[in-house]
């Protein structure tokens, strides 16, 4: 059976109270039947040190044990708090009668303490024995006056005094101290109740969990109907986020998962608008040459075959750069990483264009500032793709009489590429956005006359993917300064 997210939190909030009340209630138990332990031994101390006060009495009064010892009646009066027994009186002997059970038909044999078959009766009915059948008495000498030798081993003493003076012990057997009826009752009375109150605690807390894991789950509701909307293709959809807890935290995550959704879906559809435009300029001028040669308006000579044919070429550059841009963009040129000297890289596209600059009447220099060789992991035709580009754009638009400088440094763990040129420079505003696709500082330029837009964003996937930074600024010289670093 498959659970709601809902079902889950629900029925873990239940658990947990579960856990908590059956802990509480185990504990409460514990610590309730050792207080009663704890009462019962306490109150036993006391009745002992009646009884020890009593017996004291009946010595001093008889200035020995003597008449105790001989009369088994007069030690019980004394267990059972009577200070003087009537022996003579028959009312007494009513009242005798009423003693309790465990001291009716007891050994009248005196110094038989106690009774056997009264210890044996409550052993085999699983009950401990009261107090007065576990106490023994000996005089000052350690002789048994009310007791049985072969029970006096292990026994708890307590002195008895008599104006300073020693005069006997009470020895008490080892026992649980017995509980009185009121006190089972209370008891059982106490386990009931704490049975119901967790009984009602637990219905509360299903009642208080229920509510709270519903409050719990809303929001993860809300998600899940954002994502269908996303998933569909509405990047419009936002949750609500409030708060600074977790769900929240991640309500504000898909807001930006959304948003930033929205804006690739509106840069895919400029995109598209912009190849678009790319491509239909160009198509239309060669559908125009082709038309004009068919209806005779111009002639089909080798100066309209090379018209034709430029036309093509420009159409396969920028189809050329649409595709490398793609793979670009997908992660899909294939980078073969291996350790690559960048010093040589640059020096040999640097080298490569020296002609093409003399001809177009510019300076190129290269300063190459590193003290030793630095070498990184990076796939060096896609780094001389990268240079030849940002190299080929300073020929192209510096103008006669400049130049391009290009130095080569490090700073910590990068490596820095400078490329500085001269005027014309690049206007504040269009600097943040000389990296995107299809975009030309001068709109009115086209294919004939500049390129499409499309170098420099190429660029920059090509420095992001070897885990570099690339930046543009105006340059000291009054041109554009291109700054590409490179982790090493």
């Amino acid at each position: 059976m498959r659970l709601s997210i809902h079902s889950k939190l629900f029925l873990t909030l239940l658990l947990a109270c579960v856990v908590v009340l059956t802990g509480s209630h185990a504990f409460v138990q514990w610590s309730f039947q050792r207080g009663l332990v704890e009462f019962a031994d306490a109150r036993e101390q006391e009745r002992i040190a009646r009884i020890s006060d009593r017996l004291v009495d009946i010595y001093r009064r008889e200035n020995s044990w003597e008449p105790l010892a001989k009369n088994t009646r007069l030690w019980l009066y004394a267990l059972i708090g009577r200070r003087e027994p009537l022996f003579d009186r028959g009312s007494e002997r009513d009242r005798f009668d009423r003693r309790p059970p465990w001291m009716r038909d007891i050994e009248s044999e005196p110094g038989a303490w106690p009774p056997l078959e009264t210890l044996e009766h409550l052993r085999d009915r699983g009950r401990p024995a009261p107090l007065e059948l576990r106490l023994m008495l000996l005089d000052a000498d350690g002789e048994i006056l009310f007791g049985r030798a072969a029970l006096i081993e292990g026994t708890r003493r307590y002195p008895l005094e008599s104006d300073g003076e020693h005069i006997g012990d009470l020895a008490l057997l080892p026992g649980s101290p017995a509980p009185e009826m009121a006190e089972l009752r209370f008891r059982a009375t106490q386990g009931d109740r704490l049975w119901i109150i967790a009984l009602a605690m637990l219905l509360l807390s299903a009642a208080l969990a229920y509510p709270l894991s519903m409050r719990l789950v809303r929001p993860v509701r809300g998600f899940q109907e954002a994502a269908r909307r996303l998933a569909a293709g509405d990047f419009s959809a936002r949750v609500p986020s409030t708060g600074g807890d977790e769900i929240a935290r991640l309500g504000r995550d898909i807001n930006a998962l959304a948003a930033a959704l929205e804006r690739n879906e509106q840069a895919r559809r400029r995109w598209v608008a912009d190849i678009s435009h790319e491509l239909r300029t160009p198509i239309a001028l060669l559908r125009a040459e082709l038309e004009a040669l068919q209806d005779g308006v111009r002639p089909f000579d080798r100066a309209s075959a090379d018209a034709l044919h430029g036309d093509v070429l420009r159409l396969g550059r920028l189809v050329d750069d649409l595709y490398e841009l793609s793979t670009t963009d997908m992660g899909a040129l294939g980078y073969r990483m291996e350790d690559t000297d960048l010093s040589e890289v640059l020096s040999a596209d640097i080298d490569a264009f020296r002609r093409a600059f003399q001809d177009a009447g510019l300076q190129l220099e290269f300063a190459d500032t590193l003290t030793e060789p630095v070498t990184l992991r990076a796939d060096a035709h896609r780094l001389s793709q990268l240079f030849r580009n940002l190299i080929s754009n300073s020929l192209q638009y510096t103008d006669p009489g400049g130049g391009l400088t290009v130095r080569l440094g490090q700073s910590e763990r990068l490596l820095v590429i400078d490329f500085q040129d001269t005027a014309p420079g690049v206007p504040a505003d269009a600097l943040p956005r000389l990296f995107e696709r299809l975009y030309r500082v001068d709109a009115s330029r086209s294919r004939h006359t500049g390129g499409a837009g499309l170098g420099l964003a190429i660029v920059k996937n090509v420095v992001e993917a070897h885990g570099g930074a690339i930046s543009a600024d105006a340059a000291p010289s009054g041109g554009l300064w291109i700054r590409v670093t490179l982790p090493t």
